[in-house]
This record gives C-alpha cells, sequence and structure tokens, in this order.
C-alpha cells in the first residue's frame, strides 16, 4: 500500500488520517472490480466508479482546495485503479475552474453534485490543432443578445459521451489570441452539442470527440470574465498538476510491489529473483525513484497550501519527474515479470498501459521541462541586472 511515512514534513496529522481512509477505501472498494474489456464497458464502469467514489467522499478535497489530500487520495486510487484515477482526475478538472471563476449561482448548481459523485464533469479545451498551443484555438462564442453561440469541435475529450457536463473553452475574441478565450459550462443534453464518437484508447479511459454547432446557451453559464477562460483553464491546472504526478506514485508504487512479490516467490536457476543483485539493482532504482516523486510531489502541494499564488514550476518539476519516473518504474517491473509481464491479464501490464497518458496530458514533460528551463532563465536574467545596477 502507499507509504506516507517519507513525506511527513509535508503532511499533518489529519492527511495521514485520510491517506489511511483512502487506501483502505480504494482497496476494498476498488481493487478487487475487473477490468473492462470494451470502450462501451469502460465508460459504464466509469459511472460506476463516480458513484463509489462519491460515497467515499473522495471528492471533498477538491470542494475544500486541499492539494495534499486530493494527491493522496489520487495516489491511493491510482494505486487500486487506473480507470478509478482518470475518473477521479476529470472531477478535478470539471469542478475547479467552477470554484475558482463560476458565479455563486453557477457554482451551486454544478458543484456540490459533482464533489458528492452524482453529476459528472468534463474538461473540453484540447482541439485537433490546438493541444499544448492552446491559443490557435479554432472554436468560437458568438454573443446573440443574452446568450452565446459555441460552433466548433473538440478532441481527446475524457468522459465526452458520458459527462453531465461540459467546462467549454472557445475565443470570444480571436484577434485577442489566448486573451480573447472564455470558458463555458454546456450541459450535456444542450441542443447544439453533440457526441462524434469514441476515441478508444489501449487502456479503458473514456476518450472521445463532441461538436458544437450553433449551440446556444445563456451568458449566465460563462465562467467568468469574458476573456479570461485561457487563465481560468491555466489556473486549473496548474492547481491539479501535481495530482497526476501524486497517481504516476501511486501507479510506480503498485507496479514496485508486484515486482517484488513476484521477485520473492518467483524461482530460477534454484534461487528466488530476489537474490539476484540485477534484480536488486533494479527494485532500488525504482524504489529511489519513487521516494523522489513523492517528494517533488508533495512539496509542490504544501506550497499551494499553505498560500502560494501559483505553483506553476513546483508543480512543472513534479509532474515531469514523476510522470517519467513511473514509466521507468513500470517498465522495469515488466522485465522483473519477464514474459508474464505483458500478458493482457497481467497488472503490470495495465499499468503499462494506463501510465503512458499521464506524460502526455495536462502539459507534456517537454512543455514542464520549457516552464522549468524559463523559470531558471528569467532568475539568471534579474539576477544579472542586480547585479549591474
Amino acid at each position: 500500500m502507499p507509504d506516507v511515512q517519507p513525506i511527513r514534513a509535508f503532511l499533518t496529522e489529519s492527511h495521514h488520517a485520510w491517506a489511511a481512509d483512502m487506501v483502505e477505501m480504494s482497496a476494498d472498494v476498488l481493487g478487487a472490480r475487473p477490468e473492462p474489456q470494451t470502450d462501451d464497458e469502460g465508460r459504464l464502469e466509469a459511472r460506476e466508479l463516480l458513484t463509489l467514489m462519491g460515497d467515499a467522499g473522495a471528492f471533498e478535497p477538491i470542494g475544500t482546495r486541499d492539494l495534499r489530500a486530493c494527491c493522496l487520495a489520487r495516489e491511493a486510487v491510482a494505486y487500486a485503479s487506473p480507470l478509478a484515477d482518470a475518473v477521479w482526475a476529470l472531477q478535478g478538472l470539471g469542478i475547479t475552474p467552477l470554484l475558482l471563476a463560476a458565479s455563486d449561482e453557477l457554482r451551486e448548481r454544478w458543484a456540490p453534485t459533482a464533489l458528492e459523485g452524482e453529476s459528472m464533469g468534463a474538461f473540453a479545451m484540447t482541439e485537433p490543432e490546438a493541444g499544448s498551443d492552446v491559443a490557435s484555438m479554432t472554436t468560437r462564442a458568438v454573443r446573440d443578445g443574452d446568450d452565446y453561440v459555441l460552433d466548433g469541435e473538440k478532441w481527446f475529450i475524457s468522459n465526452a459521451g458520458i459527462a453531465d457536463y461540459y467546462v467549454v473553452f472557445a475565443s470570444t475574441d480571436p484577434e485577442a489570441g489566448s486573451r480573447g478565450i472564455s470558458a463555458f459550462l454546456v450541459p450535456a443534453g444542450t441542443a447544439g452539442l453533440e457526441f462524434a464518437g469514441a476515441q478508444v484508447m489501449s487502456a479503458p479511459h473514456p476518450l472521445g470527440r463532441i461538436v458544437l454547432d450553433g449551440c446556444r446557451i445563456p451568458e449566465a453559464n460563462r465562467i467568468g470574465d469574458e476573456g479570461r477562460g485561457f487563465m481560468i483553464g491555466m489556473a486549473t491546472l496548474d492547481q491539479l498538476r501535481p495530482t497526476v504526478g501524486a497517481a504516476a506514485c501511486g501507479m510506480a508504487r503498485r507496479a514496485l510491489d508486484e515486482a517484488i512479490a513476484h521477485a520473492r516467490t518467483r524461482r530460477q536457476f534454484g534461487s528466488s529473483l530476489a537474490e539476484f543483485q540485477i534484480i536488486q539493482d533494479k527494485l532500488g532504482r525504482m524504489a529511489i525513484d519513487l521516494e523522489a516523486s513523492r517528494l517533488l510531489v508533495y512539496q509542490a502541494a504544501y506550497e499551494k497550501d499553505h498560500g502560494a499564488d501559483r505553483i506553476t514550476v513546483e508543480a512543472a518539476r513534479a509532474k515531469a519527474f514523476s510522470t517519467e519516473a513511473a514509466q521507468r518504474i513500470i517498465d522495469d517491473a515488466i522485465q522483473i515479470f519477464g514474459g508474464r509481464g505483458v500478458l493482457a491479464e497481467s497488472m503490470v501490464d495495465r499499468l503499462y498501459r494506463s501510465v503512458r497518458s499521464l506524460r502526455i496530458y495536462e502539459g507534456t514533460t517537454e512543455i514542464q521541462h520549457l516552464i522549468v528551463a524559463g523559470d531558471l532563465l528569467k532568475r539568471a536574467a534579474a539576477a544579472e541586472k542586480e547585479n549591474d545596477s
């Protein structure tokens, strides 16, 4: 099970109690559920997992803005079920913009049911030609009296087709680039909003395309001021990015535990695998990578919980290192398992298929490196200017 001891400096006693509750819930409620075999099964299972986690209170720290508790929840959930982790992540992305910028009426209408697992959110930002380059977004929102009319296409949208509402980002002023993007809450079933088909991943995950064709919504469904959508979206990602690292830690920890158990029981050439130094080398490296990842994740969350306005650099470091480390750890686990590790029913193979997307969504590793490097260069330039003055 996930171990909270090495990060005690960043947690309170209440966090340790919460972590223990999440570990127990994840093992008892989520861990024994079978993996869906088709996309349709995955969509049904995602809704079931939403209800189960809502009943267990797993989304509560999203509402209380306790980022360390959010990370602890995702780490425990990801250890038990990568699909459940995806569901948790999307609730965070669907709820946080409402908490950051929505009107009281809009927030009170949608946030409580989402926090309780009764309604499912989706975060609709990515487009065919606008991934990391959000400013190139082509979806438009044109004001028409007291309404907006939305037209465009979104893809790689998690929960597409099964969400109860979508946080849609669209340009209200194309000439202003990122400063012309606004955010809107579009309920599922709104005329002009169409689920345009699933995009099937190698691991169960409800992903797909949505099309907005003359989709009319009231001005009251705008989240925040016009032209503030990009800032709301980036603030949402900035706040939740450490939880992606926490999910990577959960998956990596599961892979390490599976590898240790297999190495202790699998015998070759008259000895257990655990007795071979080459296996011990792998296990040692895996453990070091995991604990370094967890320290970066909870350091970033600690800074946010202690009043930091933005944790862009801390979150970038945490996500980049932990997701890349998790990929290495899970790959090493498969090497330890050998041929059994690539069987479809193997947990380490399931983890291998699930962890890959963490290095891409909510900002690729390369984008995180650019964020960290940009901060380094900015600090160097400021120091040089100060020395010259």
